[in-house]
């Protein structure tokens, strides 16, 4: 679940492996065929902001995980039992999970017709594009293009997730666009699988803006993080996938806006990146967002806001080079989730439940990825989107700030 494949793409400095793919050298993203009339465009306000002025869901799943992992360390007890109570993402990974989406709006709700009434958000991540994760192994998912699974995808997972969605209309919803998707369009053509998902990426990625263009549905596409598209070039090439996907999709006012930094560990700020990669021009995430916004609003592309996932970048690791992406050691939880805190910036949000896996680092299993094996990473890991405890009681015990 939400592993990025942390490509450190100086512009014609880096290669291939470094990168997952030769950013200099990618194509733009090819124009999608023709798609069909659109609906009518209804979409929440431009100038709102889906976690301004409301309570933030908390998943009661990933609770549940924290206390259990509480009972087995005692020394950060106190501090994972207070962890539990804040938002994160329900991630919707499977055309089995799309299915449970109804069960957490129900929640989310009944809670907002208690208390005083004040509206909740919750976050759902979208994450089972047909070719999945197509840069690396280790968030393979179950769909593949060459079986059906653009269709698999439009009907059994994004339709049955726009119906639930439909009978929740009072309650807020933020949708997080799968992650690690149309950055690989952007960077990562090179490689075979990503340049036979081309296609599919953009078509199923405008098919979810059709579809979940709701009142009370804001939509925002992953943009990566620094470390992948802080360059020019590849902020360039972004840009251009995300204008096919809005071609495709029927205009960009389905979007609210761009998360970035999902399950990554880029800090806020102090510019980190500098030591680890000193060509790249955004060297922490808030000056990346700044100079994406840049990129797209010269390009005619407005975002109403921006997400930036601070579930790990609390502080800088001691990551050997900022490709490596996979369970990194030395990570700690960085700010909490909360609305408005920075111009341009909707939310600071941990769209990584913390303590969940990026990839298993036993090369023996299924969906072993190399980065998951390497020395920046933390040894005895399971397979990606499983809770792994040793790994949440590091991230508790080097929070910054402070549990």
């Amino acid at each position: 679940m939400g592993k990025l494949r942390l490509a450190v793409c100086a512009l014609g400095m880096a290669t291939a492996a470094a990168c997952g793919g030769r950013a200099a050298q990618s194509p733009a993203p090819a124009a999608p065929p023709a798609p069909p009339p659109p609906p009518p465009l209804v979409v929440a306000p431009a100038d709102s902001n889906p976690f301004a002025g409301a309570r933030f869901y908390v998943n009661p799943d990933y609770t549940a995980e924290v206390r259990s992992a509480a009972k087995n360390a005692p020394a950060e007890a106190a501090r994972l039992r207070k962890l539990g109570a804040f938002s994160t993402a329900v991630w919707l990974d499977s055309i089995a999970k799309a299915g449970t989406a109804s069960r957490y709006l129900d929640e989310a709700a009944a809670l907002q017709a208690s208390g005083d009434k004040s509206p909740v958000v919750i976050v759902f991540a979208l994450y089972d594009l047909p070719n999945r994760d197509c840069a690396a192994a280790s968030s393979a998912g179950e769909l593949s293009v060459e079986h059906d699974g653009e269709r698999r995808y439009q009907t059994e997972y994004v339709d049955r997730i726009a119906a639930q969605f439909q009978s929740h209309p009072a309650v807020r919803i933020a949708v997080i666009v799968e992650p690690d998707s149309l950055a690989n369009v952007a960077t990562n053509l090179d490689q075979p699988k990503c340049a036979a998902s081309q296609a599919a990426y953009v078509h199923s990625t405008a098919y979810v803006l059709r579809t979940l263009t709701m009142p009370n549905v804001s939509l925002y596409l992953d943009a990566a993080h620094a470390g992948w598209l802080g360059w020019a070039h590849n902020r360039d090439m972004i840009e251009r996938a995300y204008a096919s996907v809005f071609t495709a999709a029927g205009g960009q006012g389905r979007v609210r806006g761009f998360v970035t930094n999902v399950s990554n560990y880029n800090t806020l700020d102090g510019g980190e990146g500098a030591k680890l990669e000193p060509s790249d021009p955004a060297p922490d995430e808030l000056t990346y967002v700044h100079k994406l916004d840049e990129t797209l609003a010269r390009e005619g592309i407005h975002a109403g806001g921006f997400i930036i996932d601070t579930s790990r970048n609390g502080r800088p690791t001691p990551r050997s080079k900022w490709g490596s992406w996979c369970n990194v050691r030395g990570a700690g939880l960085g700010e909490r989730p909360r609305a408005e805190p920075a111009p341009r910036l909707d939310a600071y949000y941990w769209v990584k439940p913390p303590g969940e896996s990026d990839g298993t680092s036993d090369a023996a299993a299924p969906r072993y990825d190399a980065a998951c094996g390497g020395p920046d990473s933390t040894p005895n890991a399971p397979q990606a989107g499983t809770f792994f405890p040793a790994y949440l009681t590091q991230l508790v015990a080097l929070a910054n700030p402070p549990l």
